[in-house]
């Protein structure tokens, strides 16, 4: 092989090594910019706890909508199968049965912390709660883990896939062995909100139970 050719073969070789690093590091430059610069949003989900085993059911599809305003505040809406309603002021937590006309209340607190909802939802100090790592491009995302610190958490990983600065998918990792994902559609960053729309305003007559 001659000398040029040699040059050109490892100037390509070295493209190659800058491009996979790039591609590396993105997930986790795409999801600090979001979380830096992502203050409110809201879209429409899909939700499914995927199967174990081979011989598992996997769990009927959820659907429905969120809006959030960090931090702390957010509607989480299931439409499909059943309704239920996950509503946060920045104070507490109402969860919204509308089958049972029952509402429970729980103190927020630092209820979020190393939870999923602390991605979306929670405060931008994320690495004070989760170890963020690189976890490689797969269906056309850029991936990336975070791994709760705290040891009495529910959930061992949640992966997050991204593309262009905004997140499309979550899996949800727990204790278990079970897997939950969510993907994300529709997803506008920033609408205006005000605080007023996140009041949970209690359903006529339902029972309300405090946690």
């Amino acid at each position: 092989m001659s000398l040029k050719k040699i040059h050109m073969v490892a100037a390509l070789f070295a493209g190659v090594l800058a491009f996979s690093s790039a591609a590396q590091a993105s997930a986790l430059d795409q999801f600090k910019s979001f979380v830096a610069g992502t203050k409110a949003a809201r879209g429409e989900f899909t939700q499914q706890q995927m199967k174990k085993a081979e011989n598992s059911k996997t769990s009927p599809l959820s659907s429905g909508t969120f809006v959030f305003a960090r931090p702390g505040k957010f509607i989480w809406t299931y439409v499909k199968p059943y309704e239920q309603v996950l509503q946060a002021d920045g104070d507490n937590l109402y969860i919204y049965d509308k089958d049972l006309n029952q509402v429970t209340v729980k103190k927020l607190g630092n209820a979020l912390g190393s939870s999923p909802a602390a991605i979306l939802f929670g405060s931008n100090d994320l690495e004070k709660n989760f170890t963020l790592s690189e976890a490689g491009t797969r269906n056309g995302l850029e991936w990336l883990n975070a791994v709760p610190k705290a040891k009495d958490s529910t959930f061992e990983k949640i992966s997050i896939g991204l593309r262009n600065g905004t997140p499309e998918a979550m899996e949800l990792h727990d204790a278990f062995g079970q897997t939950s994902v969510l993907l994300f559609k529709k997803f506008e960053k920033n609408p205006p909100l005000t605080a007023q729309q996140f009041k949970f305003v209690t359903p006529k007559g339902a029972d309300i139970f405090n946690n």
